[in-house]
């Protein structure tokens, strides 16, 4: 199960309810047997669009594109197909090289 990491909103309330939102999808994850794997907006965006600082239309335009997708998409269905698919990417980088992608990535920025 992949998920979004949490960001600072500038409306308490909305944060407040996002992170409920987020904790229950995290429970029901857990309780199913699921590993989660949480990713950071930019991270998400980064492995999209190829920038960290690319904004929802073009997330959204890349999602159809790497999709085939012909029909308009809303912005929650192009955030979590963004998600799945940036977590199938590192899935799959994990997979052939037998290291975790997102932890060899941690180590190189740490390095700098």
């Amino acid at each position: 199960m992949s998920i979004e990491q949490v960001f600072m909103h500038r409306n308490a309330d909305s944060a407040l309810k996002l992170g409920q939102a987020r904790g229950v999808a995290i429970c029901a994850g857990h309780l199913a047997g699921l590993e989660i794997a949480e990713y950071a907006p930019r991270e998400i965006k980064q492995a999209i669009v190829g920038s960290g600082a690319a904004s929802k239309e073009q997330v959204q335009h890349m999602v159809k594109r790497l999709l085939g997708l012909r029909e308009p998409l809303q912005a929650d269905e192009s955030d979590s197909l963004a998600i799945a698919i940036c977590h199938a990417q590192f899935y799959a980088t994990q997979q052939k090289t037998g290291l975790d992608a997102k932890l060899l990535k941690r180590r190189r920025t740490n390095r700098r």
